[in-house]
């Protein structure tokens, strides 16, 4: 479980494949800190596993299941691109977003990013039979980073982004037509899956 607030971005060595499937290499320094072989952490959203640790030369490694590249946007990474970096939530730490699973609902592509002001605005495809997960002024997950939604259509939704935000992430490597990973607030989904449940019982 991670809560969207990231707290670094790692650079990207090598994405290739090795002995046990795909091996996602990243050079990072914070997460780091206090992690363990097997440790979860949020890369761009997508809960992965560390497989190797080496905190010298700031390195990690994660093993990567073929089907995990293919539904996120793991297939445009990129030697030297930045990818967003989160731990795992600890029992005594602070929730200072929303509730992450790293689990990946689809992907999304930039249609609009442009500096507005000292801000930034956002908007993002969605696909229509997901739209219903968005609500305004609700939590969304872009690449592991907590947002909130500020305009939402069956088609798009659309965030603003402080300056803090650009600097902290790897937003500043985005353009227009760029995937990005998208998590949906799990409490709506859990919501509708209570909702359907009862209504087929009823119906059953």
């Amino acid at each position: 479980m991670f809560t969207g607030i990231v707290e670094e971005t790692g650079r990207i060595i090598s994405f290739e494949p090795g002995n046990a499937g795909l091996v996602l290499k990243l050079s990072a320094n914070k997460v780091l800190g206090d992690i363990a072989l097997g440790d979860s952490i949020a890369v761009n959203g997508c809960c992965l596993s560390a497989t190797f640790l080496d905190k010298e030369s700031e390195e990690i490694h994660f093993d990567v299941l073929e089907e995990t590249k293919r539904l996120t946007s793991f297939a445009d990474l990129e030697v030297g691109c930045l990818v967003n970096l989160e731990r795992s939530l600890s029992f005594n730490g602070k929730v200072g977003g929303h509730f992450v699973t790293g689990h990946i609902d689809a992907t999304c592509q930039i249609e609009v990013f442009e500096q507005q002001g000292n801000d930034y605005f956002l908007r993002v495809s969605i696909p229509e039979d997901l739209s219903k997960y968005v609500i305004m002024k609700g939590s969304i997950s872009l690449d592991g980073i907590s947002l909130t939604v500020a305009e939402v259509t069956n088609r798009s939704l659309a965030v603003w982004l402080i300056p803090t935000t650009m600097e902290l992430t790897n937003l500043s490597q985005k353009k227009v037509g760029h995937l990005m990973n998208l998590e949906f607030d799990m409490l709506g989904k859990y919501v509708e899956s209570l909702t359907v449940g009862k209504r087929n019982a009823v119906s059953d």
